[in-house]
């Protein structure tokens, strides 16, 4: 009997191997019912596992005793059946199926376990069924073929990433769950000692500290598929806990890491998803300042152009004024804002109802409106405004739009930062509504040189943008000091607001997918940037006195990056949400359906820990947002 690497004492074959060059041999299989087909004498299974699907049929004359037994089988039964593989008669073969040119004729079926009827269908992939029922019975979701797809398609992913990491020489290294709680972005959450009462331990926001100190303890090359945690609200790309890829390097400068990275990442790209074309290789490096100037967003989606386009040059005289006659567009110029425009192809006949819900849209993004020029087929230009512009005024601004005969511009006057947000979430949102990305393409880009602080004006102190222990350009070193002179009163005229750091993300497709920096590796410029942050000299050495000890006994530069696996595996596999990607993933609101998680605990564990329930303050109505980025 032939046998194959699946092969137990309950199959020889997995129902996904058979082939026509098996037909006359004798086989095995065992698997779950996914359909089946009463004709009287023939009875008709579909037995699947995860490996694919093959019929089975059972006929009463030449079976009687396995015939009985498939009357009683019922969808999701798990049973295995022995017999002859056969080809199917001709004109009955399923090209849909890589099994479709066989059949197996038992003559032996017995039931391994019955299953009561599941709460929806495993048998129909493109059913619609509440989320909340997936997931409470997730280990029955994962056994449609979407889900299980999806499951593969992760497990490739991450083969890929430790095949490239083993080629270039990283070690693959685990750091602990129960660590010290320190400030890396979100809040913490925390394990109770029972050793030692009183005393707590934080699951790891990130592997940073640990493997910055494993650079420190010489092994140059460290790479991680690490489990990271975090307690903040939840949305489509964001859960508590969730896996990144984690590395450092020794030795480097940013253009190594990136290089390296970059690299790795066409690799795993082409093993995992070689049907997806790279956009662009290399991948196009942006500043920050670029990115948000052209595209109104630190993680544009290139795969469509429709870039912000600057009005002022249209409005403004050879002495730099605007009297364009339209006061929101001279008002906001005059006030050291901008007018800026981005071109929507083909909507220049939007009805009122669009029109109206795109304005919504800008306000509800933080603009006080939205003014719009409509470019009719006979290329005259249309629109509320142009009775302030008058003709040639409105025909200069659609042409410095770039806009042709068809096309809708959408344009937003005010702070800089506000308009190029407005519209930068204006572009993603009509990207996705007119379809102007290719879905199967895979656009990589860098983002670099972001700030390396925002002043967090109710601290009273610089909040780093990405990372506590990133690195400062070397031109911009000497930025990093106070206007008072002393490091412990930051304030927000400080010089250190104009340093930029040795950052990079790496974005696809309009999701930050990852971010890194070259760290600080010298005690003294750490301890300086700690205290712009707000940390005086014993908090420095309560939060991160184990790194800063550590720099006193010879660390070398290094840096590197962390990349969201989730994030990465919804985006090969096309969905905007990474529940979708993830095995046991929590709901909106952090529980898990199917343990009851989490739940009350039991009054003898509570006495164990030294611990009683008090009750919680009220949650703040309004507050500030955590990074959604793990730290890198």
């Amino acid at each position: 009997m032939p046998t194959s690497l699946f092969a137990s004492p309950y199959r020889t074959h997995s129902c996904g191997e058979l082939r026509a060059s098996d037909a006359g041999s004798e086989a095995r299989l065992s698997g779950w019912v996914h359909r089946r087909r009463d004709h009287g004498q023939l009875i008709f299974l579909d037995l699947r596992d995860r490996h694919g699907l093959t019929q089975v049929v059972i006929d009463s004359a030449d079976a009687p005793e396995a015939h009985a037994v498939a009357s009683r089988v019922r969808p999701e039964f798990v049973v295995t059946a022995f017999g002859t593989v056969d080809r199917r008669l001709e004109g009955t073969e399923n090209k849909r199926l890589a099994t479709g040119e066989i059949e197996l004729r038992a003559t032996e079926l017995s039931i391994l376990n019955e299953s009561k009827t599941p709460p929806f269908y495993v048998n129909e992939p493109d059913a619609p069924i509440d989320e909340a029922l997936r997931l409470k019975y997730r280990y029955i979701d994962l056994r449609r073929e979407p889900m299980a797809e999806r499951m593969l398609l992760r497990s490739k992913l991450v083969h890929a990433i430790r095949d490239a990491h083993h080629r270039a020489g990283f070690v693959e290294i685990e750091t602990p769950n129960l660590i010290k709680a320190t400030p890396e972005g979100a809040r913490d959450f925390l394990v109770p000692s029972r050793l030692q009462p009183g005393n707590v331990y934080a699951l790891p926001q990130s592997p940073q500290q640990l493997k910055q100190l494993l650079m420190v303890a010489g092994v140059d090359r460290y790479f991680q598929i690490a489990r990271c945690f975090r307690d903040e609200d939840l949305r489509g790309d964001r859960q508590p806990e969730f896996t990144q890829l984690d590395l450092e390097m020794s030795f480097v400068d940013e253009d190594a890491v990136m290089d390296f990275v970059e690299s790795m990442i066409v690799d795993v790209s082409r093993a995992t998803v070689p049907e997806r074309p790279l956009q662009q290789v290399p991948f196009p490096r942006l500043t920050y300042a670029e990115a948000m100037d052209r595209y109104g967003s630190d993680k544009p989606d290139l795969r469509f152009p429709m870039e912000l386009v600057d009005l002022a040059p249209a409005l403004t005289d050879a002495n730099g004024s605007s009297n364009s006659g339209f006061r929101v567009f001279d008002d906001a110029l005059a006030r050291g804002g901008r007018v800026k425009a981005i071109v929507a192809p083909g909507m220049g006949g939007a009805s009122r109802r669009e029109l109206d819900e795109l304005t919504e849209a800008a306000r509800g993004y933080g603009a006080g409106g939205l003014a719009h020029l409509a470019v009719e087929a006979t290329g005259s230009v249309k629109g509320p405004i142009v009775k302030f512009l008058g003709d040639d005024r409105a025909e200069a601004l659609v042409a410095a739009a770039g806009a042709s005969p068809g096309d809708l511009v959408l344009i937003v006057a005010d702070s800089e930062g506000v308009t190029n947000q407005v519209l930068g979430k204006l572009r993603a949102d009509l990207g996705a509504r007119l379809g102007l990305a290719d879905e199967n393409v895979l656009s990589y880009a860098w983002v670099t040189r972001f700030p390396m602080y925002e002043w967090d004006a109710e601290n009273e102190r610089w909040h780093a943008t990405h990372n506590p222990f990133s690195g400062v350009l070397p031109e911009d070193e000497q930025l990093l000091v106070t206007a008072s002179g002393d490091p412990y009163r930051p304030s927000p005229r400080d010089p250190a607001g104009r340093a930029r750091a040795m950052q990079y993300d790496i974005v696809l497709n309009g999701w930050e997918l990852g971010g890194g920096s070259v760290r600080i590796w010298r005690r003294d410029l750490l301890e300086r940037s700690f205290a712009l942050q707000g940390h005086s000299a014993e908090a420095m050495h309560e939060k991160f006195g184990a790194m800063l000890e550590a720099f006193d006994f010879g660390a070398p530069p290094h840096g590197g990056i962390a990349i969201g696996i989730d994030r990465w595996a919804a985006l090969f596999a096309n969905q905007s949400n990474i529940r979708e990607v993830m095995a046991f993933p929590k709901t909106q609101s952090g529980g898990d359906l199917m343990l009851e998680a989490p739940s009350e605990p039991e009054p003898e564990q509570l006495a164990e820990l030294g611990l009683r329930f008090v009750g919680v303050k009220p949650a703040p109505k309004s507050g500030t947002t955590t990074p959604s980025e793990p730290v890198s």
